[in-house]
C-alpha cells in the first residue's frame, strides 16, 4: 500500500512538473491583463495574439437586429472574462514583432492549455487573419459563422479594413458600417 501511494505521489509530481519543462526559454508566462480583443499584457510587456484580428476598441458592428454596438469592447470583455474564469497563468511563445514593437505570440491558458486565439475566433470575437495565420483558425471561424456566434450574428467590417479606412481619414462610425460589410 505504501509503495502504491508513493508511486501515485511520484506520478502526480512528475505530471505537475511537465508543463514547466515544456516551456521555452523565451516564453512569457504570467497573469495577463487585457489591452483589447487581440492584445494582452504580461509583466508589463504587450503581446499581440498571432494569426487573428479582433474588432478595434472604437469599432462598431451591427447585431442581429441591425442595431450598432461596440463590438471591439465586446471582444475585449470576452477575452477578460475568459482570463478571469480560467485562473491559470497565460503562456505565450513569441513568433514575431509587429510594426509597433509588440511581441506577436501564440498564447495559451496554462502550459499546455487551450489556444486563446482559437477560443476568440471560435466564439466570434475575432477573425482568422489568413495573411498571417495561413488559415490556422479557418475551421474555427467557419464554425462561428455557421452558428452566428459573436460578430457573425450581424454585420461587420473586417478589422484590417476598418483600420485602413480610419488611417485614410475616415471617421470610426463610417468606417465601421459601409458597403464592405459582411452581410
Amino acid at each position: 500500500m505504501k509503495i502504491e501511494i508513493n508511486r501515485i505521489f511520484g506520478l502526480a509530481l512528475a505530471i505537475s512538473v511537465l508543463p514547466v519543462l515544456s516551456a521555452r526559454a523565451d516564453d512569457i508566462i504570467g497573469q495577463a491583463s487585457v489591452i483589447d480583443g487581440d492584445t494582452i499584457e504580461i509583466h508589463g510587456q504587450r503581446i499581440r495574439l498571432w494569426g487573428i484580428d479582433a474588432p478595434k476598441s472604437d469599432q462598431l458592428c451591427r447585431n442581429d437586429d441591425s442595431k450598432l454596438y461596440q463590438c471591439g469592447r465586446v471582444a475585449a470583455t470576452a477575452l477578460a472574462g475568459l482570463l478571469w474564469a480560467i485562473k491559470r497563468p497565460v503562456s505565450c511563445s513569441p513568433v514575431d514583432r509587429d510594426q509597433y514593437g509588440r511581441m506577436v505570440a501564440t498564447c495559451s491558458l496554462g502550459t499546455p492549455g487551450p489556444d486563446i486565439a482559437h477560443w476568440l475566433v471560435s466564439n466570434g470575437h475575432a477573425l482568422d487573419w489568413p495573411k498571417y495565420s495561413k488559415g490556422k483558425y479557418e475551421n474555427a471561424q467557419r464554425s462561428a459563422e455557421k452558428a452566428n456566434r459573436g460578430i457573425w450574428a450581424g454585420s461587420f467590417i473586417e478589422p484590417w479594413q476598418y483600420r485602413a479606412c480610419v488611417k485614410a481619414g475616415g471617421r470610426p462610425a463610417i468606417c465601421s458600417d459601409e458597403a464592405a460589410d459582411h452581410r
